[in-house]
């Protein structure tokens, strides 16, 4: 019973230091549950919709299009969303682009019933309206998350709730994978969708118990339209080196050096192992970016974060040239888990400049950017990838991007050296 005590003394004590600021806010535990359910549907629907493509076509060219028709409407509609975001209440905007989630996944429910019969009869365009639309909502998604961060803590605890932000989407994105894989190779996809529209009513339920103090909205002045007001967001980033120089950086890394849209071909054709493999090799990146992100908890990158964000990225493209030309499934899956590893320490690095950067009422406009910016990045760079597998062969097109991401890193270092100097204080 002493020792019992003790222990809970001691976690006491844990809790209650610096690096658990942020989670001692309930609403932003709230904000924190929502986002790890939503993360985890989304990256399960990812790495189900992805096998059962590759199950159904045996094309490669059509796993890149997967991506392409995500972003498409991601950055159609990102800049007039972070618009809206600025002017009207973000949990409402946040709580309805999820319901657009969970319409997708129904119908991906309803298509798997009978999956032949259902392919001879609709092709795959169920598959790539549910792909849409789920690019339709992370484009609204994406700056309503980063600015109702803004509004539920305080701004001394923007580079503790960025890290928190990242280790718990981590969290979602390890068991997402694993989990999808795991139902759909022991059960069936019917059972794999229906899994996804449950996990994303949970969500929807958690971000309706996020309780906000203040609503901070934007004032729109008689006579300014839409794009004037879309065109002051992108002028305050583009004048700022350290937004531009960090947004700019993980967009073109992300964009070559990503190799995630290949996995099912890694998986299936170089490394011989089922979608249980699979999953397991996309929870790859998360684990690694967990690990770090607790650390980033008790050691966060506030000292010389210039030089730890291109350092970080260059890294990450030497774990993706690795990856290409492994031929262990070990071996690969470490060189995936340091890769995801480097790359939260950029993912924190940018939150926290986004957040402590950009005014309170600006925050929608300026993550509607960076959207366009980051998380299309994710979507080109699978039809990037897509495209040079099929030109340059698989292994040759994975190293390029590697390749490339160490020049992206060499050229941002001599072109901005406000990011090479910057320091978070």
């Amino acid at each position: 019973m002493q020792r019992y005590n003790k222990r809970v003394t001691m976690f006491g004590r844990l809790f209650k230091s610096d690096a658990f600021t942020a989670v001692r806010n309930s609403n932003f535990r709230y904000f924190l549950g929502y986002r790890f359910f939503m993360t985890m549907a989304t990256l399960m629907q990812s790495v189900i919709v992805s096998w059962h493509m590759y199950f159904l076509t045996k094309n490669v060219v059509w796993l890149g299009m997967i991506g392409l028709v995500e972003v498409i409407p991601q950055i159609s509609i990102s800049l007039f969303a972070g618009h809206y975001v600025d002017l009207w209440d973000r949990k409402k905007i946040v709580r309805n682009s999820t319901l657009i989630l969970l319409l997708g996944s129904s119908i991906l429910t309803l298509y798997s019933i009978e999956s032949f019969h259902s392919y001879q009869h609709l092709g795959i365009w169920p598959i790539f309206v549910t792909i849409f639309l789920t690019g339709l909502s992370r484009g609204i998604l994406m700056p309503a998350h980063t600015a109702l961060i803004g509004q539920l803590v305080e701004k001394k605890d923007y580079a503790n709730a960025a890290t928190w932000s990242s280790a718990n989407w981590q969290i979602g994105a390890v068991m997402g994978p694993a989990l999808g894989g795991l139902i759909y190779g022991f059960s069936t996809i019917t059972v794999a969708y229906c899994s996804i529209m449950t996990i994303y009513l949970i969500s929807v339920y958690m971000i309706s118990r996020v309780q906000i103090k203040h609503i901070v909205r934007a004032v729109q002045t008689e006579g300014e339209d839409i794009f004037s007001r879309i065109r002051e967001g992108i002028r305050f980033v583009m004048k700022s080196p350290e937004l531009l120089g960090a947004f700019s950086l993980d967009m073109f890394a992300v964009l070559f050096g990503g190799a995630v849209a290949m996995l099912p071909v890694f998986a299936s054709d170089v490394l011989h192992v089922g979608p249980e493999g699979l999953g397991l090799l996309r929870a790859c990146p998360a684990v690694g970016a967990i690990m770090m992100s607790f650390y980033l908890m008790f050691h966060p990158p506030v000292k010389n974060s210039g030089k730890t964000l291109l350092l970080a990225v260059s890294a990450f493209g030497l774990c993706m040239i690795g990856f290409a030309f492994s031929h262990i499934f070990w071996l690969s899956a470490l060189l995936l888990l340091l890769s995801g590893l480097f790359d939260n320490v950029s993912v924190v690095i940018r939150g926290t400049i986004l957040q402590l950067y950009t005014p309170e009422h600006m925050r929608g406009r300026v993550a509607s950017v960076n959207s366009i910016f980051i998380g299309s990045s994710n979507e080109l760079g699978a039809f990037e990838s897509g495209m040079t597998a099929k030109l340059m062969g698989l292994i040759p097109s994975v190293a390029f991007g590697g390749i490339m991401t160490l020049i992206v890193v060499g050229t941002t270092a001599k072109i901005n050296p406000v990011l090479r100097r910057l320091s978070i204080k």
